[in-house]
Parts: structure tokens; C-alpha cells; sequence
């Protein structure tokens, strides 16, 4: 039996790339301290605002505990993060082709 890989995306519009991404980069030791492995980020071809963070993580309970913590409320708010969407996933499968 394969091991589920936690994942987590997240798809938010930014105020300005720029500012959310230098905010993003100085959180790295926080993220990994709370259990982000590895992430990427992505943007929308149409609008360069709308961003979307994908990340696997050690487990989808420290994730959600990172992702609603007052303190990373606070965090999205500075860095101008509008009404983020999170989705919690357990990976099925994987294959190259």
C-alpha cells in the first residue's frame, strides 16, 4: 500500500505579487516548522494577482492548524492576501507518461 502524501492548495489573489512574495519567502522557516515539505507557486495566465500555492506537507492536520492560526491571519492580511481558498488532499496516485 502506497503512502497518502498530504497536500494542500491554496488559490488567492494578491495585492501586489511583489510585496505578498517577499512576505511568502520570509515565512519559509515557519511553513517548514509547521510541516510544509515543499511547495510551488503558480500563476493564473490571465490575472498575475491570482496566485496559487501548492505545497505537500507532513500531515493535513498540521496544516490546517498552520493555515488557521490568529497568527497567519495576520500574516495574510499584511502580505494583502484576498479571501483565500484552501483545499485540503490526500494523494491517490502518481504517474509519468
Amino acid at each position: 500500500m502506497k503512502t497518502r502524501m498530504p497536500f494542500v492548495l491554496i488559490i488567492h489573489e494578491v495585492a501586489d505579487y511583489a510585496a505578498w512574495r517577499m512576505i511568502f519567502d520570509e515565512a519559509a522557516g515557519i511553513r517548514r516548522e509547521a510541516g510544509e515539505i515543499r511547495f510551488q507557486l503558480l500563476r493564473a495566465d490571465t490575472d498575475a494577482n491570482r496566485i496559487v500555492h501548492f505545497s505537500h506537507w507532513r500531515n493535513l492536520d498540521d496544516a490546517r492548524r498552520f493555515f488557521e492560526s490568529p497568527a497567519l491571519v495576520e500574516i495574510r492580511r499584511k502580505a494583502g492576501v484576498k479571501t483565500p481558498e484552501f483545499i485540503y488532499l490526500n494523494e491517490l496516485d502518481r504517474g509519468d507518461l
